[in-house]
């Protein structure tokens, strides 16, 4: 997410508006687009893919960013959008007139920079559409022996279209995304896909918690200044903070605990707990923990944990980018 005002200019608003209207048939389209590329989207397997989570500052991003740039993974990148359900046919439209553009900073004000290339998160426009049942207003309910085989279907043709968009002429990739709401349902992952990673970051438990205040409020403040900010990361499923926070409902937390202050740090150390409790209930083998903050600590360490985790066949491009990797920022907590 860059810098809105900067970066969407009033066409790319327009178009963005009538991908998201409720009236636009996304999933005929897409399954239209399964039809006409039928016979190349049989030919690409989902073998081992990577799914990246956690609650968000855990460093995701980085992470996407290190498989993308191993290049056997395929990613979402911000030139899938807005049609992010049909994104061979949007490719072969937008490839006219679209091009890379400069990097430029995440309204996040984080230091990263993108530009229509890189990598993000939009997987979760995907499941929004299909699980409508699920994001409440004020919260998103976690799935529980949850079963969708039309979901499943589309989503693995999906993921294939993006391998097949991202491959080119080479080899074939591995899918891989980066989706903070996936700790919402690492169960559901392992059983559609039983030979994924779920990788799940963490942090200190006071200094995430202190990261999601700082960012929550960044986002309120953004949210009330910019309509069209609140608006895009609603349509893309980015309910992480500011005024469209939701936060995911592990076990009816919400509804127990007296601490319902999102503008105080309590808040986050409950959130924080009552997530990677969930997570560690339900950990599998094909779950991976990776502590954030012991990666940065040793980089060349790290990187060779996650070549590992990630079963990647060639780990010294990782190595080549200990050099990008920076302790989080401390921030004072009482």
């Amino acid at each position: 997410m860059k810098g809105f005002e900067s970066s969407h200019s009033q066409s790319d608003r327009r178009m963005h508006d009538l991908a998201f209207k409720s009236w636009y048939p996304r999933i005929s389209l897409a399954n239209i687009e399964s039809q006409l590329y039928k016979k190349q989207l049989a030919k690409v397997s989902i073998e081992k893919p990577v799914f990246i989570t956690a609650l968000p500052r855990a460093g995701t991003t980085l992470m996407l960013e290190l498989c993308v740039g191993t290049n056997e993974f395929a990613s979402h990148t911000y030139s899938d959008m807005p049609f992010i359900l049909t994104p061979l046919f949007w490719i072969r439209f937008s490839s006219r007139f679209r091009d890379a553009g400069d990097l430029s900073e995440r309204v996040h004000g984080d230091g990263i920079l993108v530009n229509n290339d890189s990598p993000e998160s939009f997987e979760e426009i995907i499941w929004k559409e299909f699980w409508h049942s699920r994001y409440k207003k004020d919260r998103i309910l976690h799935w529980v022996n949850s079963s969708y085989p039309d979901f499943e279907d589309f989503f693995k043709d999906h993921m294939r279209k993006i391998i097949l968009l991202r491959s080119g002429g080479e080899t074939q990739k591995r899918y891989v995304s980066k989706n903070n709401l996936n700790i919402s349902r690492i169960n559901y992952l392992n059983r559609t896909f039983p030979d994924s990673t779920i990788l799940v970051l963490f942090r200190s438990p006071l200094q995430h918690a202190a990261s999601l205040l700082k960012q929550h409020r960044n986002f309120l403040k953004i949210h009330s200044e910019d309509s069209f900010t609140k608006k895009y990361m609603e349509d893309t499923g980015h309910f992480d903070f500011g005024e469209n926070l939701r936060p995911v409902d592990f076990n009816g937390w919400l509804s127990e605990e007296p601490e319902s202050d999102t503008n105080k740090i309590g808040f986050w150390v409950k959130y924080w707990i009552n997530t990677y409790k969930h997570l560690i209930e339900n950990k599998t083998d094909r779950v991976k923990f990776l502590s954030f903050d012991a990666f940065c600590k040793n980089p060349q360490s790290g990187m060779e944990k996650l070549g590992g985790i990630l079963e990647v066949e060639d780990s010294g491009l990782l190595q080549e980018n200990v050099e990008r990797i920076n302790k989080p920022k401390l921030h004072e907590v009482d």
